[in-house]
């Protein structure tokens, strides 16, 4: 493997020039509308819990990553553009776990190691990382290197489930992120289809709609109230570190 390949991808990218994508790489700073608003939160509610500033330094790091690869683009970059999404995914899967559905401890860990175990499957199986069914036959990947998220979605479908089986107040917060979520893989996955009639593709809409997704769902995750009477009681009293300095 040549962590320094190039790769070229997206049908905005024509050489492998670093400005060779530049609203690609430039829609990346509006990761910073999502970050402040989740700093601006947190401060303001008192937020101590370090899992939760971790998901916040995160978000900037997707940000981060993804503009590297979009100017670098070469196989290192590739991955790390992925990890932070990666990290994200799995941690907001165990914290979200206990603020939006209230899972014990034990079952939390349970929840987030088979979240990582199966975002380690998919990156290296399917993803955009070292090793590609897509590399080999490009044209049998009809998502366009989206097939990596479809699981990611099914958490998704998942938690909506359950902050709407407990009349969870942030469950309008929850469900908004994931519409915003499935309308930003799908501008994704039709990126390679539209580069004949769009010769930006769509690609960079998938980094607009991404940061609205982090918004939203840092956003309930911050919000949601501890102590909380659903209207179904949680699967278990959540333990939530710093909850007596949240209002």
């Amino acid at each position: 493997m040549d962590w320094f390949a190039a790769v070229d991808i997206y049908c905005e990218r024509t050489s492998a020039a670093f400005w060779a994508e530049p609203v690609n790489a430039l829609t990346n700073l509006a990761v910073l509308g999502p970050v402040v608003w989740a700093v601006s939160t947190a401060r303001r509610l008192g937020e101590r819990d370090p899992a939760v500033w971790v998901l916040i330094g995160l978000g900037a790091a997707i940000g981060a990553g993804s503009f590297l690869f979009h100017t670098v683009a070469t196989r290192w970059t590739e991955v790390a553009d992925t990890l932070p999404i990666w990290s994200f995914l799995a941690l907001y899967a165990f914290v979200g776990s206990a603020r939006l559905l209230g899972l014990k401890p034990a079952r939390r860990h349970a929840a987030a190691l088979a979240v990582v175990a199966a975002l380690v499957l998919v990156f290296f199986a399917n993803g955009e990382g070292a090793v590609r069914a897509a590399d080999a036959l490009p044209e049998a990947d009809a998502l366009n290197g989206s097939g990596q998220y479809l699981p990611v979605f099914l958490g998704v479908v998942v938690f909506v489930a359950g902050v709407w089986w407990h009349k969870h107040p942030m469950r309008r917060w929850v469900s908004a992120a994931a519409l915003a979520f499935a309308l930003a893989v799908t501008l994704r996955s039709i990126d390679a289809a539209a580069c004949t009639d769009l010769p930006l593709g769509t690609h960079f809409l998938w980094h607009l709609f991404n940061c609205l997704t982090l918004g939203l769902a840092l956003q309930a995750l911050l919000r949601s109230p501890v102590g909380v009477k659903m209207k179904r009681p949680p699967l278990a009293h959540p333990s939530l570190p710093g909850a007596m300095h949240r209002r």
